[in-house]
């Protein structure tokens, strides 16, 4: 038996004794990690890393081929953020780790800080990216790939580099922290030599990088926050094109398709942002793809040039600029007809291909596809499920109170019929973000326990255009918040769920939309919880302006997305706690570094004075993320159980 056809019993339902009968699985499938996490292939395809619970342990794990092992790492609860290969021999694993810090250098008292891990595959000791460096410090901030020069790999890294001071002695070292901003350096992979290729801005602002496929930088663009003017030059450091933008909207992208071009997005007037390609001699610039709505742009890894387009859509969909890519990719998709198919990974030459599937009975499983052979493989599934128990998933469509279209995810109990049901209403966090109709964790636990749940894409939400996402702006607690009980009463009408029988739930600005939900509006729901959610978006604005270091960009975009902090007052569900109507549930990671753990510490506080129904749990060691699989559990219980308690729903 191929150890892919092993790796796969252990991951797959097949290996898990249920019963014949439809019983309700427990919690611990949905509230523990995945599975299944990610994966990634090497350049020639032959190889593949992968983050995946192998025998009740979350491990690393390299093969060759479909049979042997290369590496097996047990990571535990490690946060790893992505997987990447330097060639054939070297695999890169990204992670983050939630560290305390100094208030006399920062401004909070927290911050997520990233690392890259090196592991060689012929028997060498695995490194970390700036470990053994005595000049730089924060660990990795920024990733810009890897390239080959000759028969050597070498990586790109944003660092903050420690300065040597002439009249500052007090030091031991001699060197002290005299900017966060990072200097860009690239690092032999093989003898972790370090070189410095790229300084960072000198003024308050940030600078960005494109690294060419020869190693050196190709492109650099500069943004200053004082006034909001950016300028992108070459490597000569000749001007190519820039403009003004007072809320920072403008990114470096990568290499063009064409030869000597590059691609930088930018937003117009209109809030449209606009994929532009650009000569890097400077002249004239063109837009890119402007007849599609564009979800992601794709870049070779190696080289960083344009590969194509992930696009808008509530299913994914590409498209390659190379036709042989093109015929690869669609000849892939194809073996998962009705299925929501994304692409993750592919070789260089796009004939093998990693691919995740969810939706229709499918709890997110992942395929290794080889184009050459037609050979499919399943590599694993995220969530151990059979796929009876999955809930079916689709969009639907409701109008706003003014008349907007608004579509939403909706998620069913298995097996139950349409009609009447209880409903877990839960808008998305962001609140520039999107649900789409594939398998969610969350949702799919509320909807095994009998609920209906209702994922609205609420005014503001990203992936319906740049008009509907700035018709956003300013409408915290007011029409964004309407949008989403609008929907509430749309499945009403239509006789899909009892109005009488909901709750609202959510993280982050989700669980600001479900503090307001039962504080600036009323009668709607039986209780509401709120996971790391915000209480006071006046204050979460003032501490946002803190901890940036009073970053004139991000005061004007948070005055324009967001609001003053005069009009915020008006919708901060802290100041209206005595008009709760329903049980609140607050659940805060200690550790969060987005929405400050003190957001639900006064909502506890107010909520109580009020004389209000509230329950506060304390994630010790977690992030807003819920990136650790103990505490993320811990969450789902707490979530569901108080649901349940107040808005129980009939047996399946």
């Amino acid at each position: 038996m191929r150890l892919y056809r092993i790796i796969a019993a252990l991951l797959l339902p097949a290996a898990i004794a249920f019963p014949a009968f439809a019983a309700v699985p427990p919690l611990s499938i949905y509230g523990e990690l995945p599975s299944f996490e990610m994966a990634a292939l090497s350049p020639s395809g032959e190889r593949i890393a992968f983050v995946a619970d192998i025998g009740g342990a979350r491990r690393l794990l390299v093969l060759e081929g479909t049979s042997k092992p290369l590496q097996s790492i047990v990571l535990g609860d490690i946060k790893v953020r992505g997987i990447y290969w330097a060639g054939e021999k070297t695999v890169l694993v990204q992670r983050s780790d939630t560290q305390r810090i100094s208030l006399l250098e920062f401004s909070a008292d927290r911050i997520e800080l990233f690392s890259m891990l090196v592991l060689p595959l012929d028997g060498k000791e695995p490194w970390a990216i700036f470990a053994d460096s005595k000049t730089v410090t924060g660990g990795v901030r920024g990733f810009y790939g890897v390239r080959q020069k000759g028969d050597r790999y070498f990586g790109y890294f944003g660092g903050i580099t420690l300065e040597r001071s002439s009249i500052d002695r007090s030091s031991p070292t001699g060197l002290y922290l005299s900017s966060m901003l990072p200097d860009l350096y690239e690092v032999d992979l093989a003898s972790r030599k370090t070189r410095l290729i790229a300084p960072r801005i000198r003024s308050d602002g940030y600078r960005r990088w494109i690294v060419g496929p020869d190693g050196a930088v190709s492109a650099t663009l500069d943004f200053f926050s004082r006034d909001g003017q950016w300028v992108i030059r070459n490597r000569d450091g000749q001007r190519i094109v820039g403009g003004t933008h007072p809320t920072g909207g403008v990114s470096l992208m990568g290499l063009g398709a064409a030869p000597d071009t590059l691609i930088y997005g930018t937003e117009d007037d209109e809030g449209s942002f606009r994929w532009m390609e650009v000569p890097v001699a400077g002249g004239e610039g063109k837009e890119v793809r402007d007849d599609i709505g564009i979800r992601a742009n794709l870049f070779d890894e190696y080289s960083r040039r344009l590969m194509g387009y992930m696009l808008q859509g509530d299913y994914p969909t590409y498209h390659f600029l190379d036709p042989k890519h093109q015929a690869a990719v669609d000849a892939a998709l194809k073996a998962f007809p009705g299925k929501s198919a994304y692409v993750r990974d592919w070789n260089r030459s796009v004939d093998k291909l990693i691919v995740e599937t969810s939706g229709a009975g499918d709890p997110g499983t992942w395929w290794l596809v080889d184009t050459t052979s037609s050979k499919v493989t399943t590599l694993g599934m995220s969530y151990t499920l059979q796929s009876q128990d999955v809930g079916p998933t689709r969009m639907v469509h409701y109008k706003a109170t003014d008349g907007l279209d608004i579509s939403a995810v909706l998620t069913l109990p298995p097996g139950a019929p349409e009609k009447n049901l209880p409903v877990v209403v839960m808008p998305h966090g962001g609140p520039a973000a999107r649900d789409y109709p594939e398998f969610d964790w969350w949702a799919q636990a509320f909807a095994s326990r009998g609920y209906a749940v209702l994922q609205p894409n609420f005014r503001g939400s990203t992936g319906y255009g740049s008009a509907f996402r700035n018709a956003g702006d300013g409408e915290w607690g007011r029409a964004m918040q309407s949008d989403i009980s609008d929907g509430l009463m749309s499945l009403a009408q239509a006789g899909t769920v009892d109005p009488h029988r909901a709750c609202i739930v959510g993280a982050s600005y989700g669980g600001y939309a479900a503090l307001a939900g039962v504080t600036l509006q009323t009668g709607l729901y039986r209780c509401a919880a709120a996971v790391a959610g915000v209480s006071d978006p006046a204050k979460m604005i003032e501490s946002d302006i803190i901890r940036s270091g009073a970053d004139r960009t991000l005061i004007r975009a948070l005055k324009q997305q967001v609001g003053t902090q005069r009009d915020l007052r008006e919708v901060s569900p802290v100041r209206f706690a005595a008009k709760a109507d329903a049980p609140i549930l607050l659940i805060h990671g200690k550790d969060d570094t987005v929405v400050e753990y003190e957001q639900s510490v006064a909502m506890a506080k107010a909520l109580k004075d009020a004389g209000k129904a509230v329950e506060f749990v304390t994630l010790d060691g977690e992030d807003h993320w819920l990136s650790r699989g103990e505490t993320r559990l811990a969450m789902l219980n707490a979530i569901v159980a108080f649901v349940e308690k107040h808005n129980p729903a009939q047996p399946r």
